[in-house]
């Protein structure tokens, strides 16, 4: 024990690797609190004086067969002869004739040797030797590339990102062939060290919006981040406001269009959402597959979404306003079988309306939190017997389940802003229920007043709608033919800071 104190002291004190072997296996027991996934082979050198050494390594993360092949088979099979420890050039002997290994280094600070071995390097220490040799070892399985399950498209590339970092921006390097394409890495978190990395076109991206992007992230305290949503609540603009300032996507054909706009992606470790900053409101509409098909038939499905947008937000706020309020709004025939629909029905329509929509958003959860061969056909039985059970029953009325149905087919054209969509559903929903169409005219105001107000890294957001860029409405509601959008948005590349 009291040499675990010791050497504890010793560990806090110096930061360096010490010359006695059995010290610096004791130090690494001690720092890994003898964790069983962290290996330890000792072995001897093939020199006149069987030089002691052993090498230190992560189970799981590392290839155990490239070890054997490449490290050990070189350490312990080649003759050394008279060959000193302690002369100059033993490391480099190490390196350039005994080990074969695409990628290595040599270190005398311990935390430089933690974190090797915690990121899938083999470390390998040498009796007498303050050196150790850092050898590049990883290898540990991970999901295949597969198509994203969020993002599905008819025509196009299916190639997704997954979790790790390495392959994520070698697939957006296979698309973007240019030595022009930077990408760097910063490490976040004090406990994940988490490894994150920006990625964007150094003769086409704004230096500032880097910058910024930059100066965003180091800025970031906390002991772990997990996923892009942790980053995206650090750097967003607007913290406070419902709608997603910063963009993300599963899909590396449409983050590479992005870059090459001129827009920054943040990648990280462990999660195949990529962020795209700056994001603009329009970006909600776009999808890589209006790029593929011709421009009548994708500007026609552009409109659909938009459209989608607005029913699936103010459909049962308009209901409610015109059944409860304005019934001089709504043609007598319709009035009159809407009043015989709800004429059994106990609860004020507005009430109505919230508990269906509740009761529609608990059956959407439903779903998507089940196991996926059950989760769809729950959703949907769910939603047909609940529906037509309580119609029966005379607890709603079969107007509200029409509207509501709608309201939740519109709502899935539009993903991107389901969050947002979600709360002005309810806001609409109640000014409606309180003050009709004035209501919802109030609120409209208001989320447009806010949406406005937004930037995403010195952009606003609904460029280029408000304010108007004649130039770049080519790709907004509508789409033209390719050769009219070859040139770069000024929106996104010119100063903002």
């Amino acid at each position: 024990m009291r040499r675990q104190r010791t050497l504890k002291r010793n560990i806090e004190a110096d930061n360096n690797i010490k010359k006695d072997l059995k010290e610096n296996q004791e130090m690494l027991q001690e720092i890994f609190h003898n964790s069983i996934d962290i290996k330890f082979r000792n072995f001897q050198l093939q020199n006149q004086e069987k030089t002691s050494a052993f090498i230190c390594y992560m189970e799981g993360m590392v290839s155990e067969e490239f070890i054997h092949f490449n490290i050990m088979d070189g350490l312990v099979g080649t003759d050394l002869k008279d060959m000193n420890v302690d002369s100059p050039g033993f490391i480099t002997i190490l390196k350039n004739q005994m080990i074969k290994a695409p990628s290595m280094k040599d270190s005398i600070i311990l935390d430089e040797v933690i974190d090797g071995i915690l990121t899938g390097q083999t470390a390998i220490f040498i009796n007498q030797s303050d050196r150790v040799l850092l050898v590049t070892t990883v290898h540990f399985q991970s999901r295949g590339i597969e198509e994203p399950e969020t993002e599905a498209t008819v025509r196009g590339s299916r190639e997704g990102f997954n979790e790790v970092i390495q392959t994520n921006t070698s697939l957006i390097r296979r698309k973007i062939n240019n030595p022009n394409l930077i990408f760097e890495e910063l490490i976040i978190g004090k406990e994940t060290k988490t490894k994150v990395r920006i990625a964007y076109l150094d003769n086409v991206a704004n230096k500032e919006v880097i910058e910024e992007v930059r100066t965003r992230l180091k800025k970031i305290k906390t002991d772990a981040i997990l996923e892009t949503g942790y980053l995206e609540q650090y750097i967003e603009d607007h913290p406070s406001s419902i709608f997603p300032t910063i963009g993300n996507s599963e899909k590396s054909d449409k983050v590479a269009a992005k870059i090459l706009e001129g827009r920054v992606a943040i990648f990280c470790d462990g999660t195949p959402f990529v962020l795209t900053v700056p994001h603009l409101f329009i970006e909600v509409f776009q999808v890589p597959e209006d790029y593929y098909i011709n421009t009548y038939t994708s500007s026609l499905i552009r409109i659909f979404r938009i459209m989608s947008l607005f029913l699936t937000v103010s459909t049962p706020a308009v209901f409610v306003a015109a059944a409860t309020f304005h019934h001089e709004m709504v043609p007598t025939l319709l009035l009159t079988t809407m009043a015989a629909a709800e004429e059994r029905v106990p609860f004020p329509i507005l009430l109505e309306a919230i508990i269906m929509i509740v009761i529609f958003e608990l059956l959407r959860e439903a779903g998507v939190r089940m196991p996926r061969p059950i989760g769809s056909a729950v959703s949907i039985v769910g939603a047909l017997v609940i529906g037509e059970a309580a119609v029966q029953a005379g607890i709603v009325g079969a107007p509200m389940v029409i509207v509501v149905a709608l309201t939740a087919i519109t709502g899935f054209v539009v993903t991107p802003l389901n969050n947002a969509v979600i709360l002005m559903r309810y806001i609409l929903l109640l000014l409606s229920g309180t003050f009709g169409f004035y209501g919802i005219l109030i609120g409209t105001l208001f989320m447009v007043a806010h949406v406005v107000s937004l930037r995403s890294f010195g952009v606003p957001y609904l460029t280029p709608l408000a304010p108007m860029v004649t130039k770049e409405l080519r790709d907004s509601i509508i789409r033209l033919p390719l050769k009219f959008l070859q040139s770069k948005s000024k929106s996104i590349i010119r100063k903002r800071f």
